[in-house]
C-alpha cells in the first residue's frame, strides 16, 4: 500500500459541550480531559503521528483558553492555525466552509475530524490515501454501531439519504434532502430496501470541489445536510471502518470515565 503525506486536517472544536455541562461552564469541550489528557492533545498527537503537519482547529467557546492551551505546547511541534468563529458558532458544515473562505485549507483533500471522537483501530494515513484515489467529493467513514441516526448507502457504498427514526425523519439527497419526511417512529432503518444504515463517525475528508460548492451556502449548516444536497450530482461515499475498529463518541459526561 502506497504511504501518502497528508496535506490539512481541521479540527472541529467549536461547540458548546452541552452534554459535557457542567464541566464546560468553565472551559472548552476541547479541553475536558480523558483519562486524564484534554481530547485536543490526544487528538493532535494522534494526527500528528499519522503524518499531519497543519492543522486548522475552529474556536467558539471558551476560544482564549483554547487557543492559549495549543500555543503552550509549542503547536505540539506543527503547523496549527485557528479559526475564528468567537463572531458566531457556525455548525460543522458552516464551519469548515468559514475555513476554507478564510484560506486556511488550501486545496484539499482536508481531513475533518471531530474533536470528541477517539479511535482505536483506524489508520487514518491509510483512510486519507482511500479517498486520495477516490473520485467521490467526499468520504465519510462509517460503522455498524448502533446510534440514534444513521446515514444510508446504495449498493455501490454512495450516500442516498439520512435516518433519525426515533424523530420519525427520513431525508433523501438533493436540493430537497433537508426537508424532513414523515414517518412512524417505529421506522426501521434496517429494513429500507436496496439501502444499508451506518453510523457516521465524525470523520470525513471532503476535496476542494466540494468546499467550493459551499461558496453560496449561508454562515450556518450541518455537514450532513451538505452532503445529502450536493450527492445527487457529486458521489459522496460512506467507507466502512475496518473490522475489530472502534469509534467513541466521548463528548458526553457518561463517557469520560471509559477505558
Amino acid at each position: 500500500m502506497t504511504t501518502y503525506r497528508p496535506g490539512t486536517a481541521m479540527i472541529l472544536a467549536a461547540g458548546l459541550g452541552t452534554r459535557l455541562r457542567p464541566l464546560t461552564d468553565t472551559m472548552p469541550k476541547a479541553l475536558v480531559p480523558y483519562n486524564g489528557v484534554p481530547m485536543i492533545e490526544s487528538l493532535i498527537l494522534r494526527l500528528k503521528a499519522a503524518g499531519f503537519s497543519r492543522l486548522v482547529i475552529n474556536v467558539h467557546h471558551f476560544a482564549d483558553m483554547l487557543e492559549d492551551f495549543v500555543r503552550s505546547r509549542d503547536c505540539f511541534g506543527l503547523d496549527i492555525a485557528f479559526s475564528d468563529e468567537r463572531d458566531l458558532l457556525r455548525d460543522t458544515g458552516g464551519g469548515i466552509r468559514h475555513a476554507w473562505l478564510s484560506g486556511l485549507l488550501g486545496d484539499g483533500p482536508v481531513l475533518i475530524h471531530n474533536v470528541d471522537i477517539i479511535t482505536s483501530g483506524i489508520d487514518l494515513n491509510a483512510f486519507y490515501a482511500h479517498a486520495a484515489d477516490s473520485p467521490a467529493a467526499a468520504t465519510l467513514l462509517v460503522s455498524d454501531r448502533t446510534s440514534s441516526r444513521y446515514l444510508l448507502a446504495g449498493s455501490d457504498g454512495l450516500l442516498r439519504g439520512w435516518v433519525y427514526p426515533a424523530k420519525g425523519m427520513l431525508k433523501g439527497i438533493g436540493p430537497d434532502a433537508s426537508v424532513p419526511t414523515g414517518h412512524p417512529a417505529t421506522l426501521d432503518p434496517h429494513s429500507i430496501p436496496g439501502l444499508t444504515p451506518s453510523a457516521f463517525s465524525g470523520i470525513h475528508i471532503i476535496t476542494a470541489e466540494a468546499m467550493r460548492l459551499m461558496s453560496d451556502w449561508p454562515e450556518k449548516f450541518s455537514i450532513i445536510d451538505f452532503y445529502l444536497h450536493i450527492a445527487a450530482g457529486h458521489p459522496v461515499r460512506c467507507t466502512d471502518a475496518p473490522a475489530g475498529a472502534v469509534i467513541t463518541d466521548i463528548g458526553k459526561l457518561s463517557r469520560l470515565s471509559l477505558p
